[in-house]
């Protein structure tokens, strides 16, 4: 499915939530949309499954977007949380199933693969499950269905370590299907994005590839002991003193390549210890609205 987004706009009261997105996504395209709370990321995936009104165009295939049980059935959605409905299990599994013509054995396999026992929790209604409970049952609900689209809202916000690790597998395997994944885990977009779409205010930050938004968002932490007269050399070049001989700096890439010779250079054998410590920033997930 192919998305083209044209001066979209959305605004709830006085906020503007949406301030003139012009995107396109490419059919097929595996796109994380990140940005920090109230840059317009639900409200923009909303838009492109048709759940809300908006000013400007969004097309579908070349096609202004139309809403209905023909979008709905090309579709798959997890949202971030998932919602506490009466409903019971089989209930829900019968409903979504029927709709989207899927055996129910696939979607007991999915729920199992992730560490839920459908048959176990039948009769209990949607909302008596745990988070945890409910995000995999809506997971397998969604990656049963045959989708054009797929958007994914912090979908293994609530999951355990295993489970999220075969939701990685089974996402990243799936193919000639438009992913639109919403994260904070630098871990999870490297896995399965190519390409990233960052927001802010309403508006585009970022869209370009995926692999130099997260170069760009790497970092190190540099951790040095040493004896010796190099603390004036340390503080100069940003180290601060920890406890005992030990020094630290947190650097980005291109500096640990610079700084890490010209530190050896400098202290040569005084130096007793280095310890190197990796780390990821997503710096739009920081702010707050």
């Amino acid at each position: 499915m192919r998305l083209e987004l044209r001066h979209v706009r959305k605004s709830f009261g006085k906020r503007q939530a949406l301030a003139g997105v012009d995107l396109t996504i490419a059919s097929g395209a595996r796109v994380a949309l990140l940005g920090p709370n109230g840059s317009g990321k639900t409200t923009l995936t909303r838009a492109i499954m048709g759940l809300v009104e908006h000013e400007g165009e969004i097309l579908v295939d070349g096609k202004p977007l139309r809403t209905g049980p023909e979008l709905a059935a090309r579709l798959a959605y997890v949202p971030q949380v998932t919602p506490q409905i009466g409903a019971t299990v089989d209930e829900i599994v019968r409903i979504v199933t029927g709709l989207r013509g899927v055996s129910r054995g696939v979607v007991v396999e999915l729920a199992a693969e992730l560490g839920l026992e459908l048959d176990r929790v039948r009769h209990q209604p949607v909302r008596g499950l745990s988070g945890g409970m409910r995000q995999k049952l809506f997971i397998a609900l969604a990656l049963a269905a045959p989708a054009e689209l797929l958007v994914l809202d912090e979908p293994t916000a609530s999951l355990d370590a295993a489970a999220r690790a075969r939701v990685l597998a089974r996402v990243g395997a799936i193919r000639n299907v438009t992913l639109v994944l919403c994260s904070h885990r630098l871990d999870e977009l490297r896995a399965l994005v190519d390409h990233v779409v960052a927001l802010d205010d309403g508006k585009v930050a970022y869209d370009g590839p995926a692999a130099v938004y997260l170069a760009a968002r790497q970092e190190a932490v540099i951790e040095l002991r040493h004896r010796g007269d190099a603390a004036d050399w340390l503080a100069a070049n940003g180290f601060a003193r920890g406890t005992g001989d030990w020094w630290t700096r947190a650097v980005s890439h291109a500096e640990k390549l610079e700084l890490l010779p010209a530190a050896l250079a400098r202290i040569g054998g005084a130096l007793d210890d280095v310890v190197i410590r990796e780390t990821d920033r997503v710096d739009l997930e920081a702010r707050h609205a």
